[in-house]
């Protein structure tokens, strides 16, 4: 470890890098807590869990989360937080409050270009005032905007994370805290400037209180001559007998001229007095309230610490959790596939059985089929030979008639015409010919 570590230090341009979590010992850990577990159905809960039991369990942090966020951002609202600063705005939202921005901007430049136009005859006469009119029109509307467009992208932001997803929640929740960091940091920086106005503060108030102290020790020993002086003048003016007298009306005067003195240091005893307590008052308050800011301070230090380091710390936590749900939905995936996969050759096998099953059948109905087909060939080789000896008889009378009506001996004509088929068959022989026939056939035949 550095020397400089210090979690009281925060570095906004830190960046925070992905650790190798030593998962197997995570899971020992998990066991061993889940083996203290003091709470029966949490302890089922856990032991009986299933892929669906999951999705509910992240379902209802998700729900906890978005919860959560509702209730920080209406906080803001209420203690005055800047909506922008505090929240993960996407792209679009963030354009709205940067269109007004830019809008307003826009706004006082043009009136400001309008209003430095010299009030002469020639500009009035091209529209200087009009132009100046359109400008302030221009720019209470781009207030008007401006002001509008916080509510607005906050209007967004909450209808895109009431569907959010929980890495989104956990990301704003993040964003959050790094600007919860942020401003417990400027309030501290805000409350050390206090203090050390304060700690001013004690120096003149102390230096006033003495100041009020040394004036008044001046006075009172002021009014002691004076109380001095007016005991002597009132002596005197007892002495006086003649009360009708210049003598006595002078040693009156100088009483009262005394008198108004001792009032008047009198007074300036009290207010010295007076301020004196004051200012020893305002040195004790102050001391007071610099003793509770340092307080604060101190305990802003200790929330901001944690809370940067936690952070830190939640982000990869976070990441472990959004991984694990990435890795629960995969794994899912995986098993549909399984399922499919096994589904899938169930099917194929019953279809390649059926296919086997089928080819045999179909084999099977082919031999019993032979004999039928026999039957069937030797009929119709039988009406064939039938025919063909009608033909042959039909012949024979044809040639007789040519013989003897043109003297043309027709039988050797016919005979060469039979020599094809010498071994014609007799009319008696006729299913003979039939295996005689028909053409060979042989294994290899078949399978050529």
């Amino acid at each position: 470890m550095s020397d400089d570590f210090d979690l009281l230090e925060t570095n906004s341009q830190e960046k925070t890098e992905k650790v190798d979590v030593n998962w197997g010992k995570a899971i020992d850990q998990m066991k061993s807590k889940l083996a203290q577990e003091d709470d029966p159905e949490s302890r089922q809960k856990i032991l009986n869990a299933t892929l669906d039991n999951v999705v509910d369990m992240a379902e209802k942090d998700r729900s906890t989360l978005l919860d959560a966020i509702k209730d920080l951002t209406d906080y803001q609202d209420e203690v005055g937080i800047m909506f922008e600063g505090f929240s993960a705005l996407n792209a679009s939202e963030q354009k709205v409050i940067d269109d007004a921005i830019k809008r307003l901007e826009r706004a006082k430049v043009e009136l400001e270009d309008a209003n430095n136009k010299p009030d002469t005859w020639w500009n009035n006469l091209w529209g200087r005032k009009s132009k100046i009119s359109d400008a302030e029109a221009e720019l209470k509307n781009a207030q008007k905007t401006r002001d509008a467009a916080d509510n607005e992208a906050k209007a967004m932001f909450q209808q895109r994370i009431e569907t959010a997803d929980i890495q989104t929640l956990l990301n704003e929740l993040s964003f959050k805290s790094q600007a919860a960091i942020k401003r417990l940091k400027d309030r501290e920086v805000e409350i050390k400037e206090v203090e050390e106005s304060l700690k001013t503060a004690i120096v003149d108030a102390s230096n006033n209180h003495t100041k009020a102290l040394q004036k008044k020790k001046e006075v009172e020993d002021k009014l002691e001559t004076e109380y001095a002086l007016l005991k002597q003048a009132r002596q005197a003016l007892e002495e006086v007998s003649d009360k009708q007298s210049t003598e006595y009306s002078s040693a009156l005067s100088k009483v009262t001229i005394l008198e108004q003195k001792v009032e008047e240091l009198e007074g300036l005893k009290n207010a010295y007095t007076t301020l004196a307590a004051s200012k020893d008052s305002f040195v004790h308050k102050h001391n007071l309230t610099i003793k509770v800011l340092t307080s604060l301070r101190s305990n802003l230090q200790t929330h901001r610490a944690k809370l940067k380091s936690d952070t830190d710390e939640r982000l990869k936590y976070y990441d472990g959790y959004v991984v694990a749900l990435k890795a629960r939905t995969d794994q899912e995936f995986a098993a549909i596939l399984e399922h499919l996969g096994v589904k899938t050759d169930e099917h194929i096998g019953e279809t390649l059985a059926a296919m086997h099953t089928a080819s045999a059948r179909a084999r099977q109905e082919m031999m019993d089929n032979i004999p039928v087909h026999e039957k069937v060939m030797q009929g119709v080789y039988g009406s064939y030979a039938e025919a063909l000896q009608e033909i042959r008889e039909k012949d024979k009378s044809i040639q007789k008639n040519f013989a003897e009506r043109y003297g043309i001996d027709m039988k050797e004509i016919f005979e060469d015409y039979y020599a094809a088929d010498a071994n014609a068959p007799s009319g008696d022989t006729a299913e003979k010919p039939v295996s005689a026939t028909k053409p060979a056939s042989t294994e290899d035949d078949m399978l050529g």
